[in-house]
């Protein structure tokens, strides 16, 4: 059995207490970063082995772990925040259990964009999920495609990028376009900031931008 555990977001209380009950009885955690992983774990006094599972071991370690599941092992899959498989590895460990017959359950928790969506004040009913844009290749591309797309877009970015992307985003979908960029959710110095890009551009620019970043775009009227 591969349990799929969302980890909060910033607020350690944001864990469900079914997360917690899959957590204590699994025999391994594979973890993105089991430094970020143990704190979660000691805050709830979870004893358990961690492994790591990340986007640049995925593939090595893709075979030993289905062989360990096939055996009988349980498993959790963590990642830093949020639901694992939303801009976090999940994909190819999910499909190769299903592949191989292996049971795959996903709790319900913590993911970013959703908290990020609905505080935005933006359109709900229709959105689309771009995550993380490409750094380079094919980056022009897509941002052309989506200037003319008509449903709010969400993106992830790094607060290093934050300035940049929305120079970006005016030049491709003009400097009026109404958006939201929520920092630090949950935690204790979360801002949302929403106005035009311009506005929320000239906000950022002023100051130091840290945290992890969503950019809730309005879509095209």
């Amino acid at each position: 059995m591969l349990y799929i555990v969302p980890s909060p977001i910033g607020n350690l209380q944001d864990i469900t207490f079914r997360a917690l009950e899959v957590l204590k009885k699994v025999d391994l955690i594979l973890a993105e970063d089991t430094r970020t992983s143990i704190k979660l774990l000691n805050h709830y006094q979870i004893i358990k082995p961690l492994s790591p599972y990340h986007q640049h071991n995925e593939h090595k370690v893709l075979h030993h772990l289905t062989e360990q599941l096939l055996s009988g092992k349980k498993m959790a899959l963590l990642t830093d925040a949020g639901t694992p498989g939303i801009s976090d590895p999940a994909f190819l460990l999910v499909r190769e259990c299903i592949k191989v017959g292996i049971q795959v359950e996903c709790l319900p928790g913590a993911t970013a964009f959703v908290p990020a969506l609905v505080n935005s004040g933006l359109t709900t009913n229709r959105f689309a999920f771009e995550g993380f844009l490409p750094l380079k290749k094919g980056r022009q591309t897509l941002l052309k495609k989506l200037a003319q797309e008509e449903r709010t877009l969400i993106f992830y970015e790094s607060p290093m990028r934050l300035v940049k992307t929305l120079e970006e985003f005016i030049l491709y979908f003009g400097k009026e376009r109404q958006c939201c960029v929520s920092r630090e959710l949950t935690k204790v110095f979360e801002e949302n900031k929403r106005g035009t890009l311009e506005e929320v551009k000239e906000h950022f620019k002023s100051k130091t931008v840290k945290g992890e970043i969503v950019i809730v775009l309005a879509g095209k009227d």
